[in-house]
């Protein structure tokens, strides 16, 4: 069985997505399932039109040229009608079986277009509503034209593809509301790779040295830094937690990546009075990462409540459970499908600073629980959600749209060409 899968970027670029879409390929081959990819023009610009990374075969579109790439609704335009043509001569050049395109629903339009025109089915995945990261992100207002289009063309296509899989049930309750059979409709949830981490990682002693850390408890947070992360409200509960309860060493906030809520950070952490206790560190390469994973004992994540958080479940949460890391984090609907508060990690309400100040205090004072946490975060991990499990579940997907089982290994192809 080979399967071409549609993707707004990919690999060497660095992502949610892009590590998502790499461990599900990975996975999928260590299936015995063929794989071959395409991404559109939002991939940037290419030294070759087919390029192989670390074993993964990738076609590549070239970004839109000329006044098209430039105007908002031109460029989308745009993008479709490229992704469209390569992936055309990529279903002639590649033969693959189906076609699996990944959100947004750009890459779905154009999968649909050359699916019906080739007799290929067309699997759809949707890993977040993408208008409403736009709201958060303003370069769209939830309820604006834009906003009513981007989400008009999500449900045009989750009605007109033959499967659609999403990564957790708020999306998969919001997918049904808007008139996708239950049946059509199967969640695919983030996952992480629990051997490639360690649980518990000794403290790089050199890096918290130069960092300035030293033995004092370290709450963090690794990623993007957007407005919906709530980045905002850990430093406000910087300048709320006291000494009391950590015997006598001041608690510190370490911040590893960037993004665009970065210079506002900064400064609010200044007007605190809290600077020299709020660690940025910059972006840091991806192989540099498990160093600062390792000075952290609390694993922050405050994100703020909206459609986007409230729908999506985040991957970080698992990575630090894998490691053996505690995890608090506010109660939207996407944490909560993640973690049981007293168990596997602990929960505090959306926007409240002082509600996190006090979590956060009272779970470094409590050394029994935090041990039992860290222990039940790595369980869940290994019996819920590891790609083995989860990327299996496309097996029966797979298996509706072509009409014929997808055993380990399988092969739909007898030789002969196909379309």
């Amino acid at each position: 069985m080979k399967i071409l899968h549609v993707l707004d970027h990919s690999i060497p670029l660095h992502s949610g997505y892009t590590f998502r879409t790499r461990a599900i390929l990975e996975q999928q081959a260590a299936l015995g399932w063929d794989t071959v990819q395409i991404t559109s023009g939002k991939q940037g610009a290419s030294n070759a039109a087919l390029e192989t990374i670390d074993g993964l075969r990738f076609h590549r579109t070239p970004p839109p040229a000329g006044i098209a790439g430039r105007l908002p609704v031109a460029n989308q335009w745009r993008i479709i009608e490229d992704l469209a043509q390569r992936l055309d001569a990529a279903v002639t050049a590649e033969r693959p079986d189906l076609l699996h395109a990944h959100s947004p629903a750009l890459n779905g339009l154009a999968a649909l277009r050359v699916g019906r025109r080739r007799g290929l089915p067309v699997v759809y995945e949707c890993r977040a509503f993408w208008e409403d990261a736009a709201a958060d992100h303003g370069t769209s207002r939830e309820g604006g034209l834009r906003y009513r289009l981007t989400r008009a063309l999500e449900t045009h296509v989750l009605r007109r593809a033959d499967a659609v899989t999403c990564i957790c049930d708020g999306l998969r309750a919001d997918i049904e509301s808007r008139g996708v059979a239950p049946e059509k409709l199967t969640v695919i949830p983030n996952a992480v790779d629990a051997e490639r981490f360690s649980f518990d990682p000794p403290k790089d002693l050199a890096l918290a040295g130069e960092l300035g850390l030293d033995d004092a408890p370290v709450l963090g947070f690794i990623g993007s830094f957007y407005a919906y992360e709530g980045l905002d409200l850990a430093i406000e509960a910087m300048a709320r937690l006291s000494t009391a309860s950590t015997n006598s060493l001041t608690p510190q906030l370490l911040l590893v990546g960037g993004g665009p809520r970065e210079g506002q950070l900064r400064q609010l952490a200044a007007d605190l009075g809290v600077a020299d206790r709020v660690h940025f560190t910059g972006r840091v390469p991806h192989d540099a990462v498990h160093r600062y994973y390792s000075l952290v004992d609390i694993l922050v994540y405050p994100r703020r409540s909206m459609r986007l958080t409230e729908l999506v479940t985040p991957l970080k949460p698992l990575e630090a459970m894998a490691q053996g890391k505690l995890v608090l984090a506010s109660d939207v609907g996407g944490h909560r499908e993640l973690i049981h508060d007293g168990r596997n990690g602990g929960l505090f309400a959306a926007g409240d600073a002082q509600a996190l100040a006090a979590a956060a205090s009272a779970l470094l004072a409590d050394r029994q629980g935090r041990a039992a946490q860290r222990d039940a975060g790595r369980r869940f991990v290994e019996a819920e959600r590891t790609w083995p499990r989860s990327v299996g579940r496309y097996r029966d997907v797979y298996a509706r749209v072509l009409g014929t089982p997808v055993p380990n290994g399988a092969t739909l192809r007898d030789g002969e060409p196909v379309r």
